[in-house]
C-alpha cells in the first residue's frame, strides 16, 4: 500500500473524450475508466486516489462529478474510504481471469513517481479550446480535406505555422517549403534517406535519434558539448549533415553560442553539408526571449524540425520540417504519394488553434507552470541537497543535477527504492563520446499538480548527504 497519490494518467489510462453530454455523461466516463483501471490492475488493491478536488482540477471537470463517482464506486465496492485516510482502491479478489495470469515486471515495478524528462503534464491539455477550435476548423474544412492526404500536409496548417515560426522563432520561409509529419523521429527518418550519411551529432542527446538514423544506414560520430553547445570547429568535410538542439542543447542545457551558429552556417555553405535544427523545446526559455533559429542565419542550409509533442501532446502526432527548396521535393518523394501520418482534421484544428492565438496562450501559461515547477525544484535541492549543483534551467521541460563522479548508478538505484522514475545522465553519451560526467536528468513537467512535491521529496531522498 502507498500514501502516494497516482496522477490521472495512470488512472484513465489515456485522456477523456473531450465532448460529452451533461455531467452525467461525465460521471459515467470517470467511473468506467476507474472501474476499467481496478480489472486491469494499474490500479492496485489499497491504492491512493487523488482528493476529489485535485483530481477535478487536472481532468478539468467540476468537483460534483467526481465526488459523485468516488462515492457511486464507493457504494459498489469498488472503493473505500475512511474518515483521515482518503480514498483508496478496495482490497478485493483479483478478477478471476487475471488470477491465474503471470505478473509483468513492468507492472510489479511501476514508478509511484515519475520525473522522466520529455512528457508533459497530460491533464494540462487545453481542452475547451481545442474543441472550439475543432468545430470551427470543421465547419470551414472544404471537401478535399476528407479526401486522399496531401502528403505536404494541409495548405491552412503550414500558412498558420509560417506566421507563426516567423513572429516567434525567427524563421525565413514560406508555405512551400513546410513538409508536415508525425514528429521529429519521422523527420530524421525521412531527411536520412534524402541526404545519406554520415551525420554528426552532439556528444549528449537522444539515444533513440541516433538508433534511428542507424536502422536508416546512417553512421553518427559525436561533436563534443560543452557550456556554449556543441564544438561545431569540429566539423569536416566529409560530414553530410550535423544534427543540433541550438535552442537548448539537449539534454545538458544552454544556447548554441552566437559564433558556433555562425560558424556551423559557414562549414554548411562551405561544403554543401546541412544544419539540421532540433527545436525541440524552442518556445519555453524563462529567463529572458527564446533565442531565435538558426534556420533565420541560412534558409538554403539548415533544415528547422518541430512538433507539438511538449507544447500540446505527443498523441497528436503532427510535426513540421522547414526545409531548403532543393530538399522539398526529395523529402515528398520518400514521404509517398498520401498522408499516412497525421490526421487532416487534426492540422486544422491545429491551424486554427494557432490562427486564433489559443497557440499563443497555451505556450504561455505552460512556460509559467513549468517554470513555476523549476523554481520549486531549485528551492527543494537548496533545501535538502545543497550540495547538489543544477544546471540547464533557463529553458526546457527538465533540469541535469550534477553528482559526484561514480555515484550516478547508485543514485538512480536509491530513486527506484523510493519509488522514482528518473533517469541518469550517462544513458544519452553517444557510445563513441568516451567518458562523460554525472548526473541526473530530471523532468519537471509531466506530474499532475498534487503529485509535484512528493515526487520532490523521493528525488532529494535518493540524492547522495554531503
Amino acid at each position: 500500500m502507498t500514501d502516494s497519490w497516482v496522477n490521472s494518467a495512470e488512472i484513465l489510462g489515456s485522456d477523456l473524450p473531450l465532448e460529452l453530454s451533461g455531467t452525467g455523461g461525465r460521471r459515467a466516463v470517470l467511473m468506467r475508466a476507474l472501474r476499467d483501471a481496478v480489472r486491469s490492475g494499474r490500479l492496485a488493491p489499497g491504492t491512493r486516489l487523488p482528493p476529489y478536488r485535485s483530481l477535478a482540477a487536472d481532468l478539468g471537470l467540476a468537483r460534483n462529478t467526481v465526488a459523485d463517482a468516488y462515492a457511486e464506486l464507493v457504494a459498489e465496492g469498488w472503493l473505500a474510504a475512511r474518515q483521515g485516510s482518503g480514498t483508496r482502491v478496495a482490497e478485493r479478489a483479483a478478477p478471476l481471469a487475471r488470477a491465474h495470469r503471470r505478473r509483468t515486471p513492468e507492472r510489479a515495478t511501476r514508478p509511484v513517481h515519475d520525473l522522466v524528462q520529455g512528457r508533459p503534464d497530460p491533464s494540462a491539455f487545453p481542452r475547451s479550446a481545442w474543441v472550439a477550435s475543432a468545430r470551427r476548423a470543421l465547419t470551414r474544412a472544404p471537401h478535399d480535406a476528407f479526401g486522399p492526404g496531401d502528403p505536404q500536409g494541409r495548405p491552412e496548417l503550414r500558412e498558420a505555422l509560417a506566421g507563426y515560426l516567423a513572429r516567434v522563432r525567427g524563421v525565413r520561409t514560406s508555405a512551400e517549403r513546410i513538409v508536415l509529419c508525425s514528429g521529429a523521429a519521422h523527420a530524421l527518418r525521412l531527411l536520412a534517406e534524402v541526404v545519406g550519411g554520415p551525420w554528426a551529432v552532439e556528444a549528449y542527446g537522444l539515444p533513440f535519434h541516433r538508433e534511428l538514423l542507424g536502422g536508416q544506414g546512417v553512421r553518427t560520430r559525436p561533436l563534443a558539448v560543452d557550456g556554449n553547445g556543441a564544438l561545431v570547429g569540429e566539423l569536416g568535410r566529409g560530414d553530410r549533415a550535423v544534427l543540433l538542439t541550438p535552442a537548448h542543447q539537449f539534454p545538458t542545457g544552454g544556447p548554441l553560442h552566437p559564433q558556433r551558429r555562425a560558424a556551423v552556417v559557414d562549414w554548411a555553405r562551405a561544403t554543401g553539408g546541412l544544419v539540421v535544427e532540433d527545436d525541440y523545446d524552442g518556445e519555453f526559455r524563462y529567463d529572458r526571449h527564446p533565442v531565435g533559429a538558426v534556420q533565420g542565419l541560412d534558409p538554403e542550409h539548415v533544415v528547422l524540425l518541430g512538433s507539438v509533442s511538449k507544447s500540446l501532446s505527443p498523441t497528436l502526432r503532427i510535426g513540421w520540417m522547414v526545409l531548403p527548396e532543393r530538399l522539398v521535393d526529395g523529402v515528398l518523394a520518400a514521404k509517398g504519394e498520401r498522408e499516412q501520418w497525421s490526421s487532416a482534421t487534426e492540422q486544422l484544428t491545429l491551424a486554427d488553434f494557432v490562427e486564433s492565438g489559443a497557440y499563443d496562450r497555451q505556450v504561455r501559461r505552460m512556460r509559467q507552470r513549468h517554470r513555476r515547477r523549476r523554481d520549486q525544484l531549485v528551492a527543494a535541492l537548496e533545501r535538502r541537497a545543497p550540495q547538489v549543483r543544477v544546471s540547464g534551467i533557463a529553458a526546457g521541460l527538465h533540469a541535469v543535477l550534477e553528482l559526484p563522479r561514480g555515484t550516478e548508478r547508485s543514485v538512480v538505484r536509491a530513486a527506484a527504492w523510493q519509488g522514482l522514475a528518473v533517469e541518469g545522465l550517462a544513458g544519452y553519451l553517444h557510445p563513441a563520446a568516451g567518458a562523460g560526467r554525472d548526473g541526473l536528468v530530471v523532468g519537471y513537467a509531466t506530474p499532475a499538480e498534487h503529485a509535484y512535491a512528493p515526487a520532490l521529496e523521493a528525488l532529494c531522498r535518493a540524492l547522495p548527504p554531503e
